[in-house]
């Protein structure tokens, strides 16, 4: 986005695009639960997932020759993990409200952070998270699904599998051709299923452009808007705004689906966020540490997100790994280190 403003104003401008990125993906699971009676949960997986590997593929066509077995087997599994990701997440938002579930999703790249970090304090963040979990119940977890919530917890679990599989991925294949793969190869998987749940619904256009509408929200602007505001915005003030997706998440759930929380389970959700934060903040300290400096601040311009090499899914530990977009992965911005600068630094020329 050439015009993007510089210095604060472009900060600013910065926050404010990753917001309504997350805005549009939780505006996305929205529609997708109000397709449900439709489609089932599966069958809405299997349209996500199909229009998201078309959009993929056409913009980056990604290469096929010359890889081995290894790469392949390692992009079959992150298709098979990321259609597993998705499938339990609608299962999950089939039972409980689009607040709790980001929530309890969040937990599982939160718990791998924490655990990446290898410092016993960074076990107090996990613990934070665990109350707002139990405050999630609202006072009595007979008031909440308990079906949903193991679902939920194995989307979470599931996306802590998905960032290694990403990373792994992005280290294999360049640009975003292991993720289009990917997800070539999880709308592939997610098909029968899909079929058998949304039966006769999917030769209807309307059920068709729903699921499209689902992909391009939920994927396609998120993705480039985030990318758009890393060209502005220092990675670790990316991750903390990505922490606040519970609060989104109930947002969303609000206004379109007309989903209310209670008093205790805003509390939970708001500890959930408090522990992202924290784990932010304990790995950005942890990669100062490891550098052997001041933590980095600042980024190197993104000119593509297709064609840029210094873009790529990567890196499991990092600050940006913690809480980012199940279909967008873990991104990274690879620039050389410079000395520290202010967190909201106009970036470089």
């Amino acid at each position: 986005m050439a015009g993007l403003p510089t210095g604060r104003a472009g900060a600013f401008t910065a926050v404010a695009l990753v917001l309504v990125g997350e805005l549009c993906m939780d505006a996305g699971a929205a529609i997708a639960v109000i397709v449900f009676p439709q489609t089932g949960p599966l069958g809405m997986v299997m349209l996500r997932l199909v229009f998201s590997a078309l959009i993929l593929v056409v913009v980056t066509r990604p290469r096929v020759r010359g890889y081995d077995r290894e790469a392949w087997l390692t992009v079959i599994g992150y298709g098979l993990v990321l259609a597993l990701m998705n499938g339990l997440f609608y299962q999950a938002l089939r039972l409980l409200p689009l607040g709790v579930t980001v929530t309890i999703e969040v937990l599982g790249p939160l718990v791998l952070s924490v655990v990446a970090s290898r410092r016993a304090s960074a076990w107090v963040w996990a613990v934070i998270a665990f109350a707002g979990v139990v405050f999630l119940g609202g006072g009595g977890w007979d008031q909440i699904n308990l079906l949903g919530v193991l679902f939920a917890l194995g989307a979470a679990a599931s996306w802590a599998f998905y960032i290694l599989a990403a990373a792994r991925a992005g280290r294999i294949f360049p640009r975003l051709d292991g993720l289009a793969l990917a997800m070539s190869i999880g709308a592939v998987l997610s098909l029968p299923f899909g079929i058998v749940d949304a039966g006769s619904a999917l030769l209807r256009p309307e059920v068709l452009g729903l699921g499209a509408a689902v992909a391009v929200l939920s994927s396609t602007i998120p993705y480039a808007l985030e990318l758009t505001a890393l060209r502005r915005l220092p990675e670790a003030a990316f991750a903390i705004l990505m922490s606040l997706s519970p609060a989104t998440a109930a947002l969303a759930g609000f206004v379109l689906l007309g989903q209310q929380l209670g008093v205790l389970q805003l509390a939970g959700m708001g500890l959930v966020i408090v522990a992202g934060i924290g784990a932010v903040r304990a790995g950005v300290a942890d990669d100062g540490r490891r550098r052997g400096g001041m933590p980095r601040r600042d980024l190197d311009a993104v000119t593509g997100p297709l064609s840029e090499p210094t873009v790529r899914l990567a890196d499991t530990t990092g600050p940006l790994a913690t809480l980012n977009g199940p279909l967008t992965g873990p991104i990274e911005i690879v620039g050389p280190d410079e000395g520290p600068e202010e967190p909201f630094a106009a970036p470089r020329a």
